[in-house]
C-alpha cells in the first residue's frame, strides 16, 4: 500500500493534503503499520456517514471544517483542533455541515 509519508521524511503538511471532493468522501492513507493506520479524510459539505462501527480503537483530529459526530447517541460538534476517542464497537455517525477535514487513527483493540 503506498503512503503519503515516505520513510525518508516522515512527515508532511496536512493542509497542503486536502482536497475535497464536489460530493461524498476522499481518503488519504498517511501511514500505516501493523498497529494504526492515521487517514486523511475530507468531507464534501453535507456528506453523511450513516451509523457503524469498528472492531478497532479510532481516534478523530479535525483540521477544518464543521459537522456533527453521533457517538454511543452523543452528539460532538465537530470544528477544528477538536480530538475524540472512539473504543472498538462503539456506534457512531458523522455529517459534514460544511467541508470538513479530519484525521482518523486506527489502533489495535488492545
Amino acid at each position: 500500500m503506498t503512503t503519503l509519508i515516505s520513510p525518508e521524511t516522515l512527515s508532511l503538511q496536512l493542509k497542503d493534503n486536502i482536497a475535497y471532493p464536489e460530493s461524498g468522501v476522499l481518503s488519504k492513507v498517511l501511514w500505516k503499520d501493523e498497529i494504526c493506520q492515521y487517514s486523511l479524510f475530507c468531507l464534501a459539505a453535507s456528506t453523511e456517514i450513516s451509523e457503524h462501527t469498528s472492531t478497532r480503537n479510532a481516534t478523530v483530529q479535525v483540521v477544518e471544517g464543521s459537522g456533527l459526530l453521533t457517538l454511543n447517541g452523543e452528539q460532538i460538534s465537530l470544528t477544528p483542533g477538536v480530538f475524540i476517542f472512539m473504543e472498538a464497537n462503539a456506534p457512531h455517525a458523522l455529517e459534514a455541515t460544511s467541508n470538513l477535514a479530519f484525521v482518523l487513527t486506527l489502533s489495535s483493540a488492545g
